[in-house]
Parts: C-alpha cells; structure tokens; sequence
C-alpha cells in the first residue's frame, strides 16, 4: 500500500501538463470517437475522465479516486439518464487508477465484480504504455455491458449532449478550480 506521504509527493510532483501529454487532443478525440460508435449499439451513456492529479485540500484530506470519481460523476451528472444507466470511466494519473462509476440502473445489473476486471485490464495497458488502447478497450468492455442488458432500438437522442464524452479534470495544471473542461485543443 502507497504510503499518505508518497501519495501526496506523487500528486504534488505531477506537472501541469501530464494529463494533456498524456491524453493529447487527438487521442482525446479518438476516445470520443469510440464512446460515440459504442453508443450507437446500446442506450447507455459513457464518459471518460482524465485528471494528472488531485487539488490540494482534496489531497491533504486523503480523498481516494474512488470518491474523486464518484464527485465527477455527480458533477457531470452522468446520473441524469432515463434509465439511470450512465457510466463514468474516471483515471486518476498520480495514483495510476481507474475507477468504473456506474448509475444505479446498470449497476443493478452489472455489479462491482464486473467492473472491477475491466479496470484493471486498462491499468495494465497504462503499465505498458498503451493508454489509447486501453481506454477504449475499456470503453469497449463497458460498451457490451451497456448493450447487453440496454440494447439500442434505433436511433435515440444523446441523453447527456450538453457534454463531450472525454474531458481533461481540472483546470490549467489540472489543479485549479475547475471540475472538467474539454481537453485541450478541441473544439467547444
């Protein structure tokens, strides 16, 4: 287990711009891509969310990602589905976590025993370097979830088209006030 001071060292030392060399607009836009073309085959909706690091007072009061994605996810309001079936994808770079937020309506079905295998088949694709890949292979896994048990029936509006499907957490460095804007480089 990671110590509170190695921890809080990690997400001091994160500079500003790791989330955007990370994730940069292109990639960003190729996430969105794949949330798109998924939803298309099902009536779910997902998000992903990327952040360098925590905020400061977050950070000194040990907020884990787990509940740093739960907030976003409340904050973006991917809850605000008719079916209640919106998913959060949320990563935490400094901690080098995923977290899988799912509304109640598709949690019901999929439980934390299924989200949690995806979680970490990205986290290892992140070891080895393969971000894009691993988030839209999680995008993917997270997909059949959603069609399986929300099977799309012809063309449907976008529940949550007030958002872009991939934002950057943050604001400039990623440690201002700012919940989630659009990365980088992007249009809106």
């Amino acid at each position: 287990m990671v110590t509170y001071v190695t921890r809080l060292i990690r997400h001091l030392a994160s500079p500003p711009w790791r989330g955007r060399t990370t994730f940069p607009a292109h990639t960003m836009r190729a996430i969105e891509q794949a949330i798109r073309e998924s939803e298309a085959g099902h009536n779910g909706q997902i998000r992903f969310a990327v952040e360098a690091a925590l905020e400061v007072v977050p950070l000194l009061r040990n907020q884990s990602a787990r509940e740093r994605a739960i907030e976003v996810f409340s904050l973006l309001r991917v809850w605000d589905t008719e079916h209640n079936n919106g998913v959060l994808v949320y990563l935490l770079l400094a901690d080098r976590d995923v977290e899988i937020i799912a509304d109640r309506g598709i949690h019901r079905r999929v439980g934390a025993d299924e989200w949690e295998p995806i979680c970490r088949e990205m986290e290892q694709a992140f070891r080895e370097g393969r971000f894009v890949d691993g988030v839209i292979a999680g995008i993917r896994a997270v997909s059949a979830h959603l069609t399986r048990h929300y099977p799309g029936k012809g063309r449907r509006p976008n529940e949550l088209r007030h958002q872009h499907p991939a934002r950057m957490c943050g604001g400039p460095g990623g440690r201002c006030g700012h919940l989630c804007r659009r990365y980088p480089g992007g249009a809106g």
